[in-house]
């Protein structure tokens, strides 16, 4: 099994059907995309990769992204999608820690890639092109076990260490399978659009696309722009994607300031299908009231990519329902291939209303994580994936998700661990002790806010220690307030007390 055969089927199918996308214009068709895909499996053979081998993606979304993710496929490697937002020296551990052999980038997020220590090539650039259009000998798609690794994703940890979670060619087809019974149905002529980082689940939702003969459009400007992407959905669409409540909320304030109707927002978008963050009850209310039923909310992990949970379109729009308002709070019931459980710290099943750890089961669980065996051990237990988010089961097996027990931040659907936030400020000049929480925001849904206690005779600036995490972590994981205290309130045991320093921000 490889998920390139899916790419090589689709071409066989419908060769001359254009079916990529850059903006409203035409990128590619189905046979020209599979022609691709096999040049540069070829030409990383070529460069001595064998199955197996890890080729890094660093890029803005694109188009080449798919042709150079199903290459990489097509050769039987491993992708290693990157968050185009890493500084670069995150990306350089990534790239250390996966032993990759290969790296795609573009130039607007990496200008120079000389001092990774691994060969690289500018996605958008000469030599790339030549790889994707010049002819040269292929070869079929390379036959891979199910259990082979496809997707190496690298997700934070408590520990301040990204996790390489190893997600196999089994995983993949499974997520893409079950999109079309518990998130939305696709016909071919459908098209989905990559608004969010193509290096994360909206990147992935290409493989329930292609399965169903779809088309793929990535906007010019490889982001999300309100207003492009209606224009978008008209032109070429009614759209699908994937997008964090943050998007969520822009879309809508967008239809609503340019005073589109239901039907208007129907004409643009097919399904948008969100989820990577809750959604505040009262912004989903006003998402259906402003754009109709067009939402499904899922929820997953990196562990188990975009299926432990899905709340359909026809639950978010029964107002009628006498649990309506719970149930939009909900993250929805267990998806069709896996088996949810809410438990106790011994992995027993709790009554419904409970609150325990989420686990899931299934085949869209990964194999563990990559080069760690003890995090594997400590996460899969006796075949259940251990999530660390707290939540609740309702007798109708409804999940709502109540806490996060390893203290995850999530700001604009993006991931954010305080103690990987709290090393880095712990080496800036003048700083004695640090603790970083998640503050409710409305637009974010949280904000990152370090509290920070200066060594004595210190004077600590904001602006100062704000320089510093630019010089050492992603601009999206730094905090967006700094509070500096002269102590940290803590327990009997010297343990920081973050409940209390929650409590302080919400007063």
């Amino acid at each position: 099994m490889n998920i390139a055969h899916l790419l090589e089927r689709h071409a066989r199918l419908s060769p001359e059907r254009t079916v990529l996308f850059h903006g409203p214009d035409p990128h590619a068709t189905a046979q020209a995309w599979a022609q691709r895909s096999a040049r540069v499996a070829a030409r990383l053979r070529q460069q001595g990769l064998a199955p197996g081998d890890r080729v890094v993606l660093f890029m803005r979304n694109h188009p080449r992204y798919l042709e150079l993710m199903f290459g990489i496929w097509w050769a039987g490697l491993v992708a290693v999608p990157v968050n185009a937002k890493l500084h670069p020296k995150e990306l350089e551990w990534i790239v250390d820690n996966a032993q990759a052999g290969w790296l795609f980038h573009t130039r607007d997020v990496l200008p120079d890639a000389t001092t990774l220590g691994v060969p690289a090539m500018d996605a958008e650039g000469d030599a790339c092109s030549a790889w994707l259009d010049e002819p040269i000998d292929t070869t079929p798609v390379a036959e891979r076990a199910s259990t082979d690794t496809a997707w190496l994703f690298y997700t934070s940890g408590t520990t301040g260490r990204p996790k390489g979670v190893m997600i196999t060619h089994r995983n993949l087809m499974t997520m893409g399978l079950t999109y079309f019974n518990d998130v939305d149905p696709i016909a071919p002529g459908d098209t989905i659009a990559y608004a969010a980082p193509m290096s994360h689940g909206a990147g992935i939702y290409a493989i329930p696309h292609l399965m169903a003969g779809a088309r793929h459009v990535v906007p010019v400007s490889g982001g999300f722009d309100a207003a492009e992407l209606y224009a978008l959905g008209r032109a070429v669409g009614p759209l699908s994607l994937f997008a964090a409540p943050t998007i969520v909320k822009r879309m809508v304030d967008h239809a609503e300031a340019e005073g589109l109707s239901v039907a208007d927002c129907a004409a643009a978008y097919k399904t948008i299908v969100y989820g990577g963050a809750p959604m505040y009850a009262a912004d989903i209310r006003r998402a259906l009231a402003v754009m109709g039923p067009r939402f499904v909310q899922i929820y997953g992990q990196g562990e188990t990519p975009m299926t432990a949970t899905a709340l359909s379109r026809a639950a978010l729009a029964d107002s009628a329902h006498p649990r309506w308002a719970e149930r939009i709070a909900s993250v929805g019931v267990a998806q069709t291939p896996v088996r949810i459980r809410v438990a106790d710290s011994t992995g027993q099943p709790l009554p419904p209303g409970e609150v325990g750890e989420v686990l899931v089961q299934g085949d869209s669980v990964m194999a563990g994580y990559w080069r760690n065996p003890e995090a594997s051990a400590a996460t899969l237990r006796e075949g259940w994936l251990w999530t660390g988010d707290m939540g609740t089961l309702d007798d109708d097996g409804f999940l709502t998700l109540k806490d996060r027990s390893k203290d995850l931040i999530i700001s604009g659907g993006s991931n954010i661990y305080p103690r990987e936030v709290e090393e880095v400020l712990l080496h800036a000049p003048g700083v004695a002790e640090v603790a970083v929480v998640g503050a409710p925001d409305a637009e974010w849904g949280e904000v990152v806010v370090a509290f920070v206690v200066p060594q004595p005779g210190a004077a600590l600036q904001a602006g100062a220690l704000d320089a510093f995490c630019l010089d050492h972590i992603a601009r999206f994981k730094r905090p967006k307030r700094y509070e500096i205290v002269d102590a940290l309130p803590k327990n009997h045991y010297g343990k920081v007390l973050k409940t209390a320093l929650r409590e302080r921000l919400t007063s």
